[in-house]
Order: structure tokens, then sequence, then C-alpha cells
């Protein structure tokens, strides 16, 4: 962690440096002038930039874990923190604009690519260190019970030695819970921040208890509706599934993050109190990241199971189905059975009906029991050929 050391006042500003130039600033300032030694006046800082603070969430100005002020604009901070030499800024930006973030990477030497990730977003939980400054990034996460859905959000930290920088990407997290309870703790805040870092990171892994509870509820009820057999349960599972994995990605990688944060302990001498506090953080992180995984594989093996019932279910249905087309053959087999049986008395009745004189026995004196002889012989016969073949 950066290490917290006062600041050298000088008539060029902050640090000893004119404003503290970088390559962020689009058109380079001209070298300051000799001015009087006078404590911080306005001819000594650069011209403020124009900034929009629509996305200012807040900004406060802190010295010895206590607030001195909360200035309007980033413009003001910028000035007031240079009046300051034992202060420490923390300022919160929501989906700031660009030139916000510029203003910024000017002021505080923010290293380009770590600017870059803050106005792209989409990053990778992550943590860098550019010189002095630590870049963070997290993904803070919060279940939303009404659609019973996981809402992810990313924070990107900039920690200074006199500064700290929050880019809020998203709802979550509630950054001035943070900043309230680091106020009403000034023991704590006069750590400087790397304190603030432990706060913002202690906030975003508390984030996951709600979240953790809520899917195992989810999983619970996904499992009774798998066993009951509802047919949009697959959806569900997958739905959820599909979280995880994000859930997973915010989790994992933080794990190594705060194992990076406590192996320079020893070397950027970090507050024994401070160090408790992270490694709490970090057991706690890691708690959950093992339950992100086991949710992970409970929604695999349920996704099996409900495949498994989906398949038996499919089968009995084909079975039940197979077996109804069965006693539907057999129904059909009697029926022409039978019909061939009725068919033959008819065929023979009818060619002996017709309307003919010239027939061969039609005067016969015999013929109309030899008929009825032939009717039974035929019925006789197609029935035992039928019955043979057990179609009767």
């Amino acid at each position: 962690m950066p290490q917290r050391r006062a600041r050298p006042t000088s008539k060029n500003g902050r640090n000893g440096r004119p404003g503290r130039m970088s390559g962020w600033r689009r058109t380079p300032a001209p070298p300051p002038e000799p001015a009087p030694e006078t404590p911080a006046s306005t001819a000594d800082a650069p011209p403020p930039e124009p900034s929009d603070a629509g996305s200012v969430v807040q900004a406060a100005l802190y010295r010895d874990g206590v607030r001195v002020s909360a200035p309007d604009t980033l413009a003001d901070t910028f000035r007031e923190l240079r009046e300051q030499p034992s202060g420490m800024a923390w300022i919160g930006l929501a989906r700031p604009t660009e030139s916000e973030l510029l203003s910024l990477a000017a002021e505080f030497d923010l290293h380009p690519l770590a600017v870059e990730d803050a106005m792209e977003a989409h990053q990778r939980p992550k943590l860098e260190r550019y010189g002095e400054t630590l870049f963070v990034v997290l993904s803070a996460a919060r279940y939303l019970d009404t659609t019973e859905e996981v809402d992810f959000g990313e924070l990107h930290v900039f920690v200074g030695p006199d500064f700290v920088i929050t880019v809020r990407h998203g709802a979550a997290p509630d950054l001035s819970a943070v900043r309230q309870r680091m106020e009403e703790s000034p023991e704590l805040l006069k750590l400087g921040p790397e304190a603030v870092l432990y706060a913002i990171l202690d906030a975003v892994v508390d984030g996951y208890a709600p979240v953790v509870t809520g899917v195992q509820t989810d999983i619970d009820e996904i499992e009774t509706e798998v066993f009951r057999g509802d047919p949009k349960v697959s959806r569900r599972i997958y739905e959820l599934s599909r979280e995880m994995v994000e859930f997973q990605r915010a989790t994992r990688p933080l794990v190594g993050m705060l194992h990076s944060l406590m192996a320079g302990f020893a070397k950027y001498g970090t507050d024994e109190e401070l160090q408790r506090y992270l490694r709490d953080v970090a057991d706690h992180v890691t708690h959950t990241s093992e339950q992100v995984d086991g949710f992970r594989q409970a929604l695999s093996d349920i996704l099996t199971v409900n495949a498994t019932l989906v398949t038996q279910e499919q089968n009995a249905e084909m079975r039940a189905l197979a077996e109804a087309g069965f006693e539907q053959n057999e129904e059909i087999k009697k029926i022409s059975s039978w019909a061939a049986i009725l068919f033959a008395p008819t065929l023979v009745g009818t060619i002996y009906g017709m309307n003919f004189d010239r027939m061969p026995e039609l005067h016969w004196v015999l013929g109309y029991p030899f008929a009825i002889l032939l009717m039974a012989v035929v019925c006789s016969s197609l029935y035992v050929i039928f019955k043979r073949k057990d179609w009767l």
C-alpha cells in the first residue's frame, strides 16, 4: 500500500510541482512565473480546468481523521487540497465525464492506462501499482428481491499518498455508507488512504453476503421445481448459472488481490491494526469465493438431474405412446378381422342376388342351401386363420 507521508508545500503547487502536470493534459501549461512567498495564493495554483460537477457524488477533505471541508467542484477540491499540507482528499464520482477524469489525471499524476480503464469500464477485478498510486478494480454485487436477479456494478479506486478517488459504474456499492462509517471512526480514518481502501474493500465483500443468501434460496427453490417437474426450471437454472459465472469472476481475483496487499505490509509499513482488518476481509472473500464455487457445482448437478428427469419423463411418454399404439393396432386387427369375416357372406349373397336369368345354379334346387353352406365355410375358414394369427 502507498505510504502516507507529509507533502512539502511549494509556491508552485502540491508536492513541489506546478499543478502535477502529466501526459493527460491536452495542452502544455506555461512554466510558472516567480511569485512572492505567500501561502497558497491563487496566482500559484494552475488555472482550474472546466469540469461538470454532475457526476461528482461527493468530495471532501480530511485532516487527522476529521472532515475539514466539502468542496462543491473538483477545481475547489484541488485548490483546497493544495492549501492543506497534511490533508487527504476523498473524491467520489459516478460515471464521470472524460473531462473530469482528465482533470483528475493531470492533478494527481494518474497513469494513462489506469485512467483509460476507468473510462472504458467493463474491467476484470485487479490491482495495479503505478509509482505511488494503487489502482484497484472491484466488482460489487447486490441481490434484487423483486426480480430474483444479481445486479453487478464496477468500482475503480485510485489510492495515492494523499488522495482516494472512487469511480463507480453501476448502483453498487453504496459508498455513502462507507464514508459515513469512516467519518464516525476518526481513529481509523486517521490512518490515511489505505484505511479508506480497506473500508471500500470491506463494503464490497460485505455486499456479497446478501447475494450469497439470495442465491442459496434460489437454488433451494430450483431443486423443488426440478422434482416438481416445472417446465420453466431449465431456463432459470441457466440464467442463475450465468450469474454465478460473473459472481465467480468478481470474487476469485479478489482473493489474490488481498493476498498481494498483505504481502506488501512490511514493505510499505502498513499499520498493524489495519493489517488485522485486511486479513479479516481476505478471510471473508475466501469464504465467499468457496461458496460461489459450490453454487456453480450445485447448479451443474441440478442441471444434470433435471436433464435426467426430463429424459425419463420423455421416455415414459414415449412408452405410453407406444403402448397406446400397440393397443390401437390390436383393436384395428380385431376390427379388420371381423370386417373380412362379415364381408365374405356379403360377397356371396351379393353375387347370387343379381337379377340375371342365366346364372349357374340359379334354378338349382339345392342352390340356397349351397349358398348358405358356402358362406358358413368361408366365414369359419377366415375365423380360424385370424385366430391362429392372434388377430382375434
